[in-house]
Formats: structure tokens, sequence, C-alpha cells
């Protein structure tokens, strides 16, 4: 099983290459898996190198905050 966080398209270079922004860190990733169009602002799921799905909006900032909730409650030791 693969988890991937929703990651915001902030590039994308004539290669079809992506910068993309996942909670703060930035990273390289391949369009090339995905049929569909990709632009600046969207969000995308991505698997070793690879943007695979691109994903609604909405559904991509509500998986953050989920994300970002987990991750709040493992630093407060709820988890």
């Amino acid at each position: 099983m693969c988890l991937s966080i929703p990651s915001k398209v902030i590039e994308i270079d004539e290669n079809n290459v992506a910068t993309v922004e996942t909670l703060g860190v930035t990273r390289k990733v391949s369009l090339d898996l995905i049929s569909e169009e990709v632009k600046v602002g969207e969000y995308v799921l991505i698997h070793v190198g690879y943007a695979m799905q691109k994903i609604d909006t909405q559904f991509a900032l509500e998986s953050l905050e989920v994300y970002q909730k987990i991750a709040e409650d493992m630093d407060t030791g709820k988890i």
C-alpha cells in the first residue's frame, strides 16, 4: 500500500517536469504518466518521482487538513 499526500504544482518546465510543494517541501516530478493536462496551481498525487493522478483542489485541501491534524496529534502524543 502506498500513501500519497496531495502536492501542489508550482512550476512546469519544458520537459514536462513539475516542481511540486508537499507540506512545505518542494521536489521535482515527471508529469509523463498523466494523460490529462496539468496546470500550475493544480494538485497531483505522486509516487517515486512521477505524478500519478490529478486530483480535485477541494479534495486535496481537505486531505491536507487531515494530514496536518494527524501530524499535530503525533507531536502532542495523542497517537
